[in-house]
């Protein structure tokens, strides 16, 4: 009887292990055991938005430290965009949001313009420079600066430098004397200036005089502030009506210069008034926002949203 069970057990055993080898198979059939590899397989990788405009290298520093103290350090703002624009925005500079495609927090939207090094760049609150901008081409105007040192911020672009030095000749022609009181401006400088001016006045003061890191025109090598020889005036609000001041508004174009923060113009560039701050934009564009009377963000149809910065 015994025999007769382990029998029975046996047979009952193979059965199980039979069917149990049979729904194994069955699970495995095509497509299930393949199932992670083909999801897998299909993640794909986000390309490149097209709206994503390729920009322009460079970058570095100059001399000179300390807050709102050194004249000429007071002022700006900024240029790097599309040098083709027309007037109504339908060149309107393009670039990445913050670099990146991301709005900056408590920011109107910032973008880093594309085509950063042409002369009729646009650098505004809203484009700036790609992070760690340098002009390769900074050389030394030879022109009189307010300051004897050979330091970064008696540079310009070389463009830029040679018709600086055509204007100020110019400018002595007719009797008058300018001398440059700061041209170029790295980022790093720029950030330390910009600082100082928020703990002196604090952020909504400052940003109507100063410009934040990477989004000053002096980093691009095209601006540069003036003053007379005397450096009486400089980089302040009593330069405005003097003949020097006069005669930059009224000849400036002629070289390839512009006011670049006229008066009446705040609400649209940011910025206030800047009598003695020029910017190279070239000879022909110089010229058709000298007749139109417009800005480089209304030529551009790029106004800056300068209500509710933070």
């Amino acid at each position: 009887m015994k025999n007769r069970n382990k029998r029975i057990a046996a047979a009952l055993l193979l059965a199980l292990t039979a069917w149990a080898a049979a729904a194994c198979s069955d699970s495995s059939a095509p497509g299930t055991g393949s199932a992670v590899n083909e999801a897998a397989g299909n993640v794909q990788t986000a390309s490149p938005s097209p709206s994503q405009d390729p920009v322009a290298n460079d970058g570095s520093e100059a001399a000179g430290g300390g807050a709102a103290a050194n004249a000429g350090d007071t002022t700006n703002a900024g240029g790097a965009a599309n040098p083709s624009g027309s007037k109504g925005g339908t060149d309107k500079p393009a670039g990445d949001k913050d670099g990146q495609g991301t709005a900056v927090s408590g920011q109107p939207s910032e973008q880093v313009a594309a085509q950063a090094d042409t002369v009729a760049a646009l650098i505004n609150k809203e484009f700036r420079l790609p992070k760690g901008y340098v002009p390769d081409d900074l050389v030394y105007p030879d022109i009189p600066f307010t300051f004897s040192e050979k330091i970064d911020k008696r540079k310009l672009r070389k463009e830029a430098a040679g018709a600086l030095e055509k204007l100020v000749a110019g400018a002595k022609k007719d009797g008058i004397s300018l001398a440059g009181v700061s041209g170029y401006r790295s980022e790093t400088r720029q950030k330390t200036l910009y600082d100082n001016y928020v703990k002196k006045d604090g952020v909504a003061a400052a940003d109507k005089y100063s410009a934040r890191p990477g989004h000053s025109e002096h980093q691009t090598g095209l601006a540069i502030d003036m003053s007379g020889t005397d450096g009486k005036c400089a980089a302040e609000s009593c330069f405005g009506g003097t003949p020097e001041a006069e005669w930059l508004a009224a000849h400036a174009a002629e070289y390839g210069f512009i006011i670049r923060y006229p008066e009446g113009k705040e609400s649209i560039t940011g910025y206030k008034y800047e009598p003695w701050h020029i910017r190279f934009v070239g000879k022909e564009l110089a010229a058709k926002l000298a007749e139109s009377g417009d800005t480089l963000e209304e030529y551009y149809g790029a106004a800056v949203p300068v209500t509710g910065r933070k």
